[in-house]
């Protein structure tokens, strides 16, 4: 079966790019496509005296942020909230007095949700400066509450509300807070209630904060940034919160995905504006636009034809998570370390979308009975 070509080359295009790079300890792939009639679950490495395995609950780093978009959408939905809606009607005094001061002006109360979906408020990122602390001081922990107040203390904004595409932590820490303030719940109980509940997601949790219904036999993978093992530091899930926390295998991550498609969390007019109301990201990500915590892949003549473009989300540790139309494929995986993550997404684009994209083409050509 040509089927069974295309995912062997997939598989050894994989486990050849896993095992050629000393910095990758664990990897992990999932490719989908009922189209195609393809389904390939893959593991490779062992990190901490750990065999990768395709059960295993793996950490996708900020594929998290959209299931915190999803959230705020299904909000939208349900009349809670607008997405123009100024950030202000939902965030006490305390976090919104001088969040946004800008040369000399305050553009507070100007940020809208939609600002923060988009990365678009000209907010700072607190995620790496309170990162690199942790390394240095191992006992220092600090809530997203706090990392946001030290954010305005300590660092500058870089535009005005609506101006510049900044990607930051800051932005999808202040849409967990609406999450709460709106429901009334922590935010890691709402993504149990909205999303791994009713998606039967039965394996999937959030760090460091909350269990599986069901525990995996397994232990969660161990991910990498600069060679430093995040989850060995104590305090580091609550950097997470809404701008990454989701643990799940990768088939818990594919049932999202499809329910996404087939309009099962959310309307397909919802999931369109998501996608659609955009902007062009900024180097090193200038190939991309982003939606929603939606990252799309733009067409450039010659490098990036338009038969490539897919959609979803991308994760620092070398993590994707995203849509191909053309061939109704999933492609979710990680390579579980920093410096994978420019490269992850090459490898996805060339490796395997490539590939799948041959086989669309063969279908095509194929005579009908």
């Amino acid at each position: 079966m040509q089927e069974n070509y295309i995912q062997s080359k997939i598989e050894y295009s994989f486990r050849k790019q896993a095992q050629k790079d000393k910095r990758i300890k664990s990897a992990y792939l999932l490719v989908h496509s009922d189209k195609l009639n393809i389904h390939l679950n893959l593991a490779e490495g062992e990190a901490g005296n750990i065999k990768a395995n395709i059960q295993q609950p793996v950490h996708l780093a900020s594929v998290g942020k959209l299931f915190t978009a999803t959230i705020i959408s299904l909000l939208f939905e349900r009349g809670k909230l607008d997405f123009n809606d100024h950030i202000s009607k939902y965030l006490d005094a305390e976090l919104m007095s001088r969040l946004h001061f800008y040369k000399g002006m305050d553009y507070s109360d100007k940020i809208t949700i939609r600002h923060l979906l988009m990365q678009t408020s000209g907010l700072n990122d607190v995620f790496y400066y309170l990162w690199k602390r942790m390394i240095q001081d191992r006992a220092f922990k600090i809530t997203p509450r706090e990392a946001v107040i030290w954010g305005k203390e300590n660092l500058k904004p870089v535009a005005t509300p609506g101006k510049k595409h900044f990607y930051t932590d800051t932005n999808y820490y202040l849409l967990g807070f609406i999450v709460e303030n709106i429901t009334g719940k922590k935010f890691h109980e709402v993504m149990h209630e909205f999303i791994f509940d009713p998606l039967g997601m039965q394996k999937s949790f959030m760090h460091g904060v909350s269990k599986a219904n069901i525990e995996s036999k397994y232990p969660a993978a161990k991910l990498y940034i600069k060679g430093i093992d995040v989850t060995s530091i104590e305090g580091v899930h609550l950097l997470d919160y809404a701008g990454g926390s989701v643990i799940a295998p990768l088939e818990d991550y594919l049932l999202f995905m499809k329910s996404l498609l087939t309009q099962k969390i959310i309307k397909l007019e919802t999931l369109n504006r998501m996608i659609e109301d955009d902007i062009s990201m900024g180097f090193p990500t200038i190939g991309f636009r982003y939606g929603y915590s939606i990252w799309k892949l733009k067409n450039i003549p010659i490098l990036v034809p338009k038969k490539y473009y897919c959609w979803g989300c991308v994760g620092v540790t070398g993590a994707f998570m995203f849509y191909h139309p053309i061939t109704d494929s999933y492609i979710i995986g990680t390579f579980n370390d920093f410096a994978y993550r420019g490269k992850a997404l090459e490898f996805m684009v060339r490796k395997v979308i490539k590939e799948l994209l041959k086989q669309e083409s063969r279908l095509s050509r194929a005579p009908t009975q």
